[in-house]
């Protein structure tokens, strides 16, 4: 009985670890979220893209969804994520994704074979 006691522990052990990665990693975008307030949002000198308040280009590509370019802790993300309004003020929801270049290369060169598929 001892061995299944301490296998119940692992297992409680692993999915408490889980878990605490899965909460970080959440953590993670959650502070990338909650720095942002984007209004009022400036066009840029190109005219291909606006910015934010905090200066980061970004594109619109629907009526609450944004590409923005983004730094977070010395890294650059591409950030895909859809903005509510609250109070007259337009804010990041947490429904979205943070690509690194490396990722964001890897969905450039798939997206031959995404539109073949589509």
């Amino acid at each position: 009985m001892p061995k299944d006691k301490d296998l119940k522990h692992k297992s409680k052990k692993l999915k408490s670890e889980e878990s605490s990665k899965r909460k970080a990693d959440s953590d993670d975008d959650d502070t990338s979220d909650t720095s942002v307030e984007d209004e009022p949002v400036q066009k840029s000198s190109s005219g291909d893209h606006k910015t934010n308040e905090q200066g980061e280009p970004f594109l619109s590509i629907d009526k609450n969804r944004r590409v923005t370019i983004r730094e977070f802790k010395g890294k650059t993300y591409i950030d895909i994520r859809e903005f509510y309004e609250k109070d007259g003020k337009l804010l990041p929801g947490k429904k979205g994704i943070s690509l690194s270049v490396s990722q964001y290369n890897n969905l450039k060169s798939a997206m031959t074979t995404i539109d073949k598929l589509l």
